[in-house]
């Protein structure tokens, strides 16, 4: 039987145990470059058995927040390179996740206060982008209207990920994880309600899952797909994501297609924990007899509920966001059954420096100033 604390193997990268940080947006990087407080706040958390990195925008068009940690610059490529030689040092595994926000986005942060794009010209009526007020202050802002993808530019876009792939390997990551999750551009093109372009990427099945699946066969041809991995979200409904006929098909449809790949990994998030709808309740068994490769898992879950995961074959890792922002050293508390802190919520997002986040102590800290307070 699997278990959460025992070492592993993904795809010949060993890793130290099935625990995985899952990609959290921090938006701590005031310049775009990953900095000291980047390099320590995921050094801190290299107990993991893999970090898979904040989603890093492939480009200036893919930012749909301020202050996100890019790929797009030599200058962003030498800011990372700092933390992945942080986690190394340590004896971790880090993935680059990479990130097109498509029409989840602000004219404030496109080139030259152009319209985001999207693969049909039609704005998201609830959806929020962290960008510049009227003011020029920065906050939450309703997105700007889209325009449509001409057919030709969609390869554009696929390039962009295949440089920031290689400039993430290049860079020291052990392998990048596509995001095609939570409503951004690649489940704009999935999703059959959104999108209804007139041609090779849009009616279909097929023709709805060619972009993100070009894309993929474009960063395996330039890294090996020993070193990808691709995030997906079943029936999210984040960033005014609707519900559309054939739906369950879609997505079986797509593990298909990762299944005729050699990925490392395919991480499914459930947006159950984020306040969205949960996936159908035999989905996922649906999935995994489609999909045999390695499968991640986020969603809420407790060592218990990890444990018993693992032990019924469901899942071969399992990742934890939110306890990791509070509790660096996340596996050990739960391996040795220490208190798991919660954290901050005002304190999630936002140049706010170290406060909220490389500020929270192992346990061992804590311990050693309890100790202190009760000899004082």
């Amino acid at each position: 039987m699997s278990t959460l604390f025992e070492p592993t193997d993904l795809a010949g990268l060993p890793l130290s145990n099935r625990v995985v940080m899952a990609p959290m947006t921090r938006a701590r990087a005031e310049s775009t470059v990953p900095d000291d407080l980047t390099v320590l706040y995921y050094s801190q958390r290299a107990g993991a058995g893999l970090i898979i990195s904040e989603g890093a925008p492939v480009s200036i068009e893919g930012r749909g927040y301020l202050f996100n940690p890019g790929l797009y610059t030599a200058e962003q490529a030498a800011g990372w390179r700092r933390v992945t030689d942080a986690v190394h040092a340590k004896g971790g595994k880090i993935f680059a996740q990479l990130w097109h926000v498509g029409r989840v986005s602000h004219t404030t942060l496109q080139p030259g206060g152009g319209a985001p794009v999207s693969p049909t010209a039609t704005r998201g009526p609830k959806s929020m982008a962290f960008a510049y007020d009227s003011e020029g202050k920065a906050g939450l802002v309703a997105t700007s209207e889209p325009r449509a993808l001409e057919t030709e530019e969609v390869t554009r876009i696929t390039q962009d990920f295949v440089r920031a792939a290689r400039m993430a390997i290049d860079a020291g990551f052990d392998g990048v994880e596509l995001h095609g999750a939570n409503g951004y551009l690649f489940e704009q093109f999935v999703n059959g309600a959104l999108n209804q372009r007139e041609d090779r990427y849009g009616g279909s099945i097929e023709n709805r899952l060619r972009f993100v699946l070009e894309t993929l066969d474009a960063i395996i041809a330039e890294i090996g797909g020993d070193r990808v991995g691709v995030r997906i979200s079943p029936f999210g409904r984040l960033f005014d994501m609707e519900p559309y006929v054939d739906e369950a098909q879609t997505w079986v449809a797509l593990a298909a297609a990762f299944e005729a790949r050699s990925l490392a990994y395919v991480h499914l998030s459930d947006q159950l924990t984020i306040g969205a709808e949960k996936m159908p309740e035999d989905f996922a068994a649906s999935f995994r007899k489609t999909y045999r490769g390695t499968l991640i898992a986020a969603g809420g879950f407790t060592r218990e509920t990890a444990q018993e995961a693992l032990r019924t074959g469901d899942l071969d890792l399992i990742a934890f966001g939110r306890p990791f922002i509070a509790n660096p050293d996340l596996v050990e508390r739960m391996q040795q059954d220490h208190p798991i802190t919660v954290p901050d919520r005002a304190t999630f997002y936002g140049t706010s420096g170290a406060r909220g986040y490389t500020d929270y102590p192992t346990w061992a800290e804590e311990s050693a100033a309890m100790k202190s307070e009760q000899e004082a």
